[in-house]
């Protein structure tokens, strides 16, 4: 009997324990940040995006990703928007890369594969150094699908796997959804899309602001820069809103890597302390025709 009485206190304790916890939860409301799933620091946002081009019904609204994950996928749609890619590309390209390394570039793989799209150099697809380059890794595989006859008629599977070659040719269908959303935000194609919560880098000041402008570079190629002052970063110039929104959202995507504390384009910015997009509360140099990056 007192086991019994002991057990049901045991119960009490914990209904009262956690109608206390979701009450201070209720409470504190939109002072805490947005759950991510362990580890995802990332969300790229579906907002209005139709529905994928696969045809599914999925309703999938967002995707979650680690930091490394994001900037990757940015550096994937950078390459090919610099290509002049269609939009159709890119969703093949980050589906791929989604299968074959989760996004991830890694070091190896099955037999010599290496790198985002475990490419492989005894096929032909560079050296091993090259191949471990994202933007490298990128180039190649657009090179190849543009080779391949009808590739934008066909569903993205079928198109990745007349590249990849794969022992699993559907396995990439499944990724779809997930890189219409990626593809639609990182293109510019939505606003206030891409979202990140970052720690403060080790990199600080004029030596941030300089990688980041490194990294700019070699992504997008020569940029047109603007002065800002008041401010250490790094200011673009852009002549329309997409194009604005494609640096905004690259920027925020590798804000972790490089150091970067604050995203701002005309009326929007991003800072990591809040980890989202907001109305805009300091001009700090932006405006409709520049994307401003303030680093740590």
């Amino acid at each position: 009997m007192r086991t019994r009485h002991v057990l049901i206190a045991i119960v009490v304790l914990g209904i009262v324990a956690t109608a206390g916890i979701y009450a201070l939860l209720q409470k504190l409301g939109d002072h805490l940040p947005a759950l991510l799933p362990p580890g995802r620091a990332c969300v790229i946002d579906a907002g209005s995006a139709p529905a994928a081009s696969s045809g599914s019904s999925s309703t999938v609204t967002s995707v979650p990703l680690d930091s490394e994950q994001v900037a990757n996928a940015a550096t994937i749609t950078a390459v090919g928007l610099r290509r002049g890619v269609p939009r159709r590309a890119l969703v093949v390209a980050l589906a791929t890369a989604w299968q074959e390394s989760k996004l991830e570039n890694l070091a190896g793989g099955d037999r010599d594969s290496i790198g985002l799209f475990q490419q492989r150099p005894s096929q032909g697809w560079g050296k091993p150094e090259q191949i471990a380059d994202p933007r490298y890794a990128a180039n190649a595989f657009y090179t190849a699908l543009l080779k391949v006859k009808g590739w934008e008629k066909m569903r993205v599977t079928d198109a990745a796997q007349e590249v990849q070659r794969s022992a699993h040719p559907e396995a990439y269908e499944k990724w779809v959804d997930e890189s219409e959303i990626m593809a639609r935000a990182l293109s510019g194609e939505a606003t206030g899309a891409v979202s990140c919560t970052v720690t403060e880098s080790s990199s600080h000041g004029v030596e941030a602001a300089q990688t980041l402008a490194a990294g700019v570079k070699l992504d997008w190629g020569n940029v047109s820069t603007a002065d800002v002052t008041d401010l250490v970063g790094v200011a673009l110039k852009v002549r329309e809103q997409k194009t604005g929104w494609q640096y905004a959202h690259w920027m925020v995507a590798h804000a972790q890597d490089h150091g970067v504390k604050r995203v701002a384009f005309n009326d929007m910015e991003w800072t990591a302390k809040s980890g989202s997009w907001a109305r805009i509360t300091q001009r700090g140099g932006a405006s409709g025709d520049r994307v401003v990056a303030e680093v740590y």
